[in-house]
C-alpha cells in the first residue's frame, strides 16, 4: 500500500500539539510536529509517540469482555449491552436511583465522542452520585468562575504572547505545556516573556519551570492563599489598585479591601516561608510591569484552600488592570463555543448522603466515593460505572477504594484496558483508540492562548468488531430509555459542523469542510478584549467578593492565628509532581514513555535525609494516616526542607492488572497515602498538596 501522510492534534494532554504522521503499509513509520499548526507551530513532546504505542498495544481491548471465575472472556456487543442494561436497571429497581455511582476520568474530555454523548448516557441513569476527575483536579477554577463571572467554564487564560511579567504559582508549564491554559511550546513562549521582562515561580519544588525562570521562591504547601492575600493587601495598602476599564463593571471592591486587612506580608511571612520584603517587592514588580499576568494551577487548586487561591489569582489580575487586557488574563473566542448562556452551571442542588458534601455542576466530590459505597443505608452505591478513569490510582485513599469496588453488586467500565480499577468490573466495553477516531477538541481550544480551530480525521479505520465511544453511549442511552432516545446527531462531527457554522466565525465561511481542507488547522487570531459584553452574571458585573469566599476567609484566618500547625506524628508534607513522559496512569503501558531510569521516587531535601538517616537510592517507608508505601529515595536540594514529593499515576503492581509494560515498571501510588477527608471545604476538591506524612528507613 502507498505511503500516506496524516495530520491530527495529539489528544493525550491539554496541549493538543499538531502532528504529522507518516503511514506505510498501514503502519505508523514516523510522528513529528506539524510546523504549519497555528497553535503548536511544530512543537512536540515525547508523549506523542504513545499514540502509536496505544494503537498497536496488544494489551488494549478491542471487544467487550466479561469477568468470570475462570478469568476474562470475550463476548459480543449485543450480549454486553443487554447484560449491562439489565443489571443496572435491576440495581435501581431493588435499591433506587441513587444506588448507581458514576466516575468519569479526564480522557473523556479529550475525545469529542465522549464529551458530546456521555451526558445523555448519564441523564439516562438519573443518579445523584456522579463523580469525576474534576474534583481531583480543577473544581476550584470552575466554582470561582461561576461566582465571579457567572459561568463555570468562563475561565481566563494567560495571554502569553504579549505579557511582560508572569507570576506562576503551583504550576509547571514547561513540563505540562499549560493546564487550563493550552500552550504548546511553552518553553519558547517563556523565553520570549523573559526577553520582554520577567518570570517568577512560587513552588515548594524547584521545578523544571522554576529552573528556567528568572526567580524562584519555595513556599510551604497549602499556604499559597496566605501569600496571595498578603499581595492583595499590599495593593490596597500602597494604593496600587486600578481596575482599569473594568472599574464600572465590577462590584464589591470595598469588601475585598476590608477582608484582606489582617493579612499583612509580615503576618504571613513565617507561615509561607517567603519574607515580607520579597512579598512586597514581587507585588510592586507586578504592578510596575506594563503587562503582567498571575497564573496558578494544580498546586493551588488541589489543596485545602483551593477556591480561595483561584479567587485571589483572579484578583491579582483584576486589581492591577491586567484582566481582559492584552498581555494579562483574557478570554478566548472559540470557533465552537461551549461557554453558552443556557449552560452556566448549577450548584448546591443536593448533598452527598454521608458527609453532606455539596453538589457542584451536577457532580459530587470524589472524596465522597468510598463512604458512599461502604456506608449502609438507603442510597448506598451498589453498582458503579466508570468511563476512561482509574480512580484507584487517581483519587484519595486508593487502597480503601479498591476494597469498596470489590464489594459492589455490579460494575461496568468503558475503557481500553484492564487496569487497577477496571479489573473489578463485571463487563468492560472498550472504545476505539485515538488513531482510529476523528476528533475536534471541544474543551481545550476554548482554553488556548491563541484562537485556532482544527479537526482531525481518523488515521485508521476501525474494524467491524469495534465501536466508537459515542456509539457505546448512544446504544446504552437508547436501551436505558427503552428506545425513547434521539441524539442531537448520529455522529459528533455533525454537531461540530453545526456549531462551527453557527459560531463566531461562521459568517467567514468556517465549517467542518474548511477544517478538513486545511488539516493543519486554521488561525483565528490572538485573544481579544470582550468584557463586559461577555459576562454571564445577572447584573453584567464582575463580583470581586463572592459571599462564600469571604466567609471561607475565616478558615484561613484560623491557620494564621494558629501558626504552629506541625503534626508531630506526621511532620513532613507530601506533594505530587508532573513528569514530561507521564500524564495519566494508562500512559505507563507505552514502552517508549517508561524507558530509562526509575522515575517513581521519593524526592526529599538533603537536610531531611540527614535528619532521618536516609541515603540516596535507599528504600524508604512513607506513612500517612491511611497507608504505607515503600519507595526509593532521591535526595536533591530542589525540594523545600520539610517537604517530600512523589509523582502521581504509578502503582501498577496490584494483582489482576493486564498491562504488561506498566507492570514491568510499577512504581507505587501516591494515592495510597492521600486522605479522603482532606479537601478544600468550599469546593469539595481533593487536597493532594500538603498531605502529612512521616518517613523511615525500610
Amino acid at each position: 500500500m502507498p505511503t500516506r501522510t496524516h495530520y491530527r492534534a495529539c489528544n493525550l494532554c491539554e496541549a493538543i500539539c499538531g502532528l504529522v504522521i507518516e503511514v506505510e503499509n498501514e503502519r505508523v513509520t514516523s510522528i513529528r510536529g506539524d510546523k504549519d499548526d497555528p497553535l503548536s507551530q511544530g512543537h512536540i513532546c515525547p508523549k506523542a509517540v504513545a499514540l502509536q504505542d496505544l494503537y498497536e498495544d496488544p494489551d488494549r481491548l478491542r471487544q467487550p469482555v466479561r469477568r468470570t471465575v475462570d478469568g476474562w472472556e470475550q463476548i459480543s456487543w449485543e450480549e454486553a449491552y443487554s447484560e449491562v442494561v439489565a443489571r443496572l436497571q435491576q440495581v435501581q429497581n431493588n435499591y433506587g436511583r441513587s444506588a448507581i455511582g458514576i466516575y468519569l476520568g479526564n480522557p473523556n474530555i479529550h475525545n469529542y465522542g465522549s464529551a458530546l454523548y456521555l451526558p445523555d448516557f448519564i441523564r439516562s441513569i438519573k443518579t445523584p452520585n456522579t463523580f469525576s476527575a474534576t474534583s481531583a483536579d480543577q473544581l476550584p477554577h470552575h466554582l470561582v468562575a461561576y461566582w465571579m463571572f457567572g459561568h463555570y467554564f468562563f475561565l481566563p487564560v494567560a495571554d502569553l504572547d504579549h505579557t511582560d511579567f508572569m507570576l506562576i504559582l503551583g504550576a509547571n508549564p514547561l513540563v505540562s505545556n499549560g493546564s487550563l491554559m493550552t500552550a504548546p511550546g511553552f518553553g519558547k513562549k517563556m523565553r520570549a516573556i523573559q526577553q520582554r521582562g520577567k518570570v517568577i515561580v512560587i513552588d515548594p519544588r524547584y521545578s523544571e519551570t522554576a529552573a528556567k525562570a528568572d526567580e524562584h521562591h519555595f513556599i510551604k504547601p497549602g499556604t499559597d492563599a496566605l501569600l496571595l492575600l498578603a499581595m492583595v493587601h499590599t495593593l490596597f495598602a500602597k494604593q496600587w489598585v486600578d481596575l482599569g476599564h473594568l472599574s464600572p463593571h465590577s462590584k464589591n471592591l470595598p469588601l475585598v479591601e476590608e477582608a484582606v486587612k489582617g493579612f499583612t506580608p509580615s503576618a504571613v511571612a513565617s507561615l509561607t516561608g517567603i519574607s515580607a520584603a520579597d512579598i512586597e517587592r514581587i507585588t510592586h514588580e507586578f504592578v510596575q510591569a506594563e503587562k503582567a499576568v498571575c497564573y496558578g494551577r494544580m498546586g493551588v487548586s488541589t489543596q485545602e484552600f483551593g477556591a480561595l487561591c483561584l479567587w485571589l489569582v483572579n484578583l491579582m489580575n483584576l486589581l492591577t488592570g491586567n484582566f481582559d487586557q492584552r498581555g494579562g488574563a483574557m478570554f478566548t473566542s472559540p470557533a465552537m463555543d461551549t461557554v453558552l448562556p443556557n449552560r452556566k452551571g448549577n450548584i448546591d442542588r443536593w448533598r452527598s448522603r454521608v458527609s453532606g458534601y455539596p453538589e457542584r455542576f451536577g457532580e459530587l466530590p470524589v472524596a465522597a466515593m468510598i463512604e458512599e459505597m461502604t456506608t449502609p443505608g438507603e442510597g448506598q452505591i451498589k453498582a458503579f460505572v466508570t468511563s476512561a478513569g482509574n480512580p484507584v490510582l487517581s483519587t484519595p485513599n486508593g487502597q480503601s477504594l479498591e476494597e469498596a469496588l470489590s464489594q459492589l453488586e455490579f460494575m461496568v467500565s468503558v475503557d481500553i484496558y484492564i487496569n487497577e480499577t477496571t479489573k473489578h468490573a463485571n463487563i468492560i466495553l472498550p472504545p476505539t483508540s485515538g488513531l482510529e477516531t476523528s476528533n475536534y477538541d471541544v474543551s481545550f481550544q476554548t482554553l488556548a492562548v491563541r484562537n485556532t480551530a482544527k479537526f482531525s480525521e481518523a488515521c485508521f479505520e476501525k474494524t467491524p468488531e469495534q465501536c466508537h465511544d459515542y456509539e457505546i453511549f448512544q446504544e446504552l442511552a437508547r436501551r436505558l430509555r427503552h428506545g425513547d432516545y434521539q441524539p442531537l446527531a448520529e455522529k459528533p462531527e455533525q454537531i461540530v459542523d453545526f456549531a462551527l457554522q453557527m459560531g463566531a466565525y461562521g459568517k467567514t465561511g468556517l465549517s467542518l469542510q474548511m477544517l478538513k481542507d486545511q488539516p493543519s488547522g486554521v488561525d483565528l487570531g490572538p485573544l481579544q478584549s470582550m468584557l463586559p459584553e461577555r459576562l454571564f452574571t445577572e447584573d453584567q458585573k464582575i463580583d470581586l467578593a463572592p459571599e462564600a469566599l469571604l466567609i471561607d476567609l475565616e478558615r484561613i484566618a484560623q491557620k494564621l492565628a494558629n501558626e504552629d500547625t506541625r503534626n508531630e506524628d506526621f511532620p513532613l508534607l507530601l506533594i505530587g509532581r508532573r513528569q514530561l513522559r507521564s500524564n495519566n496512569s494508562w500512559m505507563h503501558n507505552s514502552k517508549r514513555l517508561v524507558k530509562g531510569g526509575e522515575r517513581c521516587t521519593l524526592l526529599l531535601h538533603p537536610e531531611d535525609a540527614q535528619k532521618y538517616g536516609i541515603n540516596e537510592g535507599q528504600m524508604v517507608a512513607v506513612n500517612s494516616p491511611v497507608g504505607t508505601i515503600q519507595i526509593k529515595a532521591e535526595i536533591k536540594d530542589e525540594i523545600m526542607p520539610g517537604v517530600v514529593s512523589i509523582p502521581h499515576g504509578w502503582g501498577h503492581a496490584r494483582t489482576g492488572v493486564k498491562m504488561t509494560v506498566a507492570q514491568a515498571h510499577p512504581g507505587v501510588s501516591i494515592n495510597d497515602l492521600t486522605l479522603p477527608n482532606f479537601v478544600d471545604q468550599l469546593s469539595g476538591n481533593a487536597a493532594f498538596s500538603g498531605v502529612p506524612v512521616r518517613i523511615e528507613k525500610s
